[in-house]
């Protein structure tokens, strides 16, 4: 029924609720009306933006889940080839005869006992993992502008996340690598769109006051659904690989049910694209204002027209490049990422580099993600960003390079000094993507951020290399990381201050905002 009111919505009090102050009755702007028509930040406001961040973890779940499925599994000599194991002077098992081994778990635990891939290359053991961050640039790159044009930000997410179940599902029937990669590969296209539609969607679904510390719900359920994965593999410990997937895919598709039916649009996206009747609908579910209140600003909503500019799949994108304050900070931006990415995803990959044990270095390491997003929920709205990405970078560097250190006292410093420097990375990344949603209006909003995404992951793909150059010599990983995003946060020195600001929504009002700034700096050095 289209006049029900959603699960997650709560109705609106006419009553109890204090009128905002008014409009400006002469020319408000677009962006001012709609924080008038969102009003204080409420109960389901909360709601929507908790549901809409759920997204993250099952994007997490899907990220990590290779690192079980794909893992090499363990092995043990066998009672009748118990003398040949011992005498063999190589660990490897391809160097031993088949009949003097066997896997220590059944070999459908995981992909590779499973297709007896134990001696093939790491080029072929290694496909799927890389033939899912394929998948995630090119599905980043084609779908960038899809949540900024034709689709929205709601369906965006709800069809990224079918596909990503859907192929996940799948991958539950192949045959052979060969077509598990490929699946991978599907996975990581439809991914690759989640975690920007679901940040863009939460923080204009609500007001300004309240935005950073909404945006910071879906990093919280990111690490929630990256620490759910080795509870449900242990749960699945001698089973089938392919339960894993089975039992991730199953909730994703359930999940996108609820999006479909229970998840509002963003009004922002609906008033640029003409669906004012939408966007009236939207506000009269979340608004906390009075109706009255509320109808003098729905009637400014409606008096304004949306702004004429091309609606193509790749419009979004082309407006970026072509206008200099907007190409501007999207370069500023994307370089701050590749550094950023370089080190999320290059530290907890050289962790075997550090002398201390594996296995408690990389729960570490995940487990600094949560003081890192409770850090990030309470400083958001207390300082600026470009000042906290600077000093995070800044940190985050330091101890990077401090933790290649060798000698008596530092060397047991070292796996400190690293989760330091991951923590603070980590730390940066959640207000780089924060402060990238505020940078741009809404009509070219998730494509600056799925370009800022595709520079995080462009840096990660180096990260390998210069882990396996590491092995050699320290100053080839950690030194580099350092120094790459040491200087990351420099770029962010000429950008815009955006804590505090009310999110723009066309073109106009960003550039007229940028304008009214420099004159401001002007008169101030004159």
């Amino acid at each position: 029924m289209a006049d029900s009111t959603p699960l997650l919505s709560q109705p609106n009090s006419t009553e109890s609720e204090p009128a905002p102050p008014q409009l400006d009755k002469h020319h408000p702007s677009l962006s001012s009306t709609i924080e008038h028509c969102i009003g204080d930040f409420n109960l389901s406001q909360f709601l929507q933006a908790l549901f809409v961040s759920l997204a993250w973890a099952f994007d997490a779940q899907q990220t990590f889940i290779s690192v079980f499925t794909d893992a090499e599994p363990p092995w043990h000599c066998t009672q009748l080839g118990r003398e040949s194991c011992n005498s063999a002077t190589s660990s490897n098992i391809c160097d031993l005869p088949k009949s003097s081994w066997a896997w220590v778990q059944p070999t459908h635990s995981f992909i590779i006992s499973e297709w007896a891939l134990e001696c093939s290359s790491s080029l072929i053991t290694g496909l799927p993992a890389s033939s899912f961050f394929m998948g995630c640039l090119v599905g980043g790159i084609v779908l960038a502008t899809l949540a900024d044009s034709s689709l929205g930000r709601k369906n965006m997410l709800f069809y990224s996340c079918l596909l990503m179940s859907f192929s996940s599902l799948l991958a539950t029937l192949s045959p052979n690598i060969w077509i598990y990669s490929a699946l991978k590969f599907l996975c990581g296209f439809g991914r690759a769109t989640i975690g920007t539609s679901a940040l863009v969607l939460t923080t204009e679904l609500v007001g300004k006051r309240r935005r950073g510390q909404v945006g910071v719900i879906g990093f919280f359920c990111f690490t929630l659904g990256f620490l759910s994965l080795p509870a449900m593999a242990y749960a699945n410990k001698g089973s089938s690989w392919r339960h894993l997937y089975l039992w991730t895919s199953l909730q994703t598709v359930l999940y996108c049910i609820l999006v479909r039916f229970f998840v509002r649009e963003s009004p922002r996206w609906l008033l640029l694209q003409g669906k004012k009747e939408e966007a009236v609908e939207t506000f009269k579910h979340i608004a906390s204002v009075t109706q009255s209140s509320l109808n003098l600003a729905v009637s400014n909503c409606l008096s304004h027209k949306e702004e004429n500019w091309n609606v193509d799949m790749y419009s979004a994108l082309k407006i970026l490049l072509q206008k200099k304050w907007s190409s501007r900070r999207l370069l500023a931006i994307m370089a701050m990422g590749i550094g950023n990415g370089l080190v999320y995803y290059g530290m907890p990959l050289g962790l075997g580099t550090l002398p201390f044990d594996l296995y408690l270095s990389v729960t570490f390491n995940a487990l600094s993600e949560l003081p890192s997003s409770l850090l990030t929920f309470v400083l958001i709205d207390k300082f600026n960003r470009r000042s906290s990405i600077l000093l995070f970078t800044f940190l985050s560097g330091v101890c990077s390079i401090l933790s290649i250190m060798e000698g008596k006292p530092w060397t047991k410093l070292q796996i400190w000094f690293e989760l330091v420097s991951f923590f603070c990375a980590c730390t940066a990344f959640n207000i780089y993507l924060i402060y990238t949603t505020e940078l741009f209006p809404t009509c070219v909003r998730n494509s600056a951020l799925s370009m800022a995404r595709q520079a995080v992951v462009f840096g990660g793909a180096f990260s390998p290399l210069l882990v396996a150059a590491g092995r050699g010599r320290k100053f080839l990983s950690y030194g580099v990381f350092g120094l790459v995003i040491g200087c990351s946060g420099v770029f962010g020195v000429s950008l815009p201050e955006t804590r505090g600001r009310a999110l723009c929504d066309t073109l106009n009002e960003e550039e007229n905002k940028e304008r009214v700034v420099l004159d401001e700096t002007a008169d101030v050095v004159a």
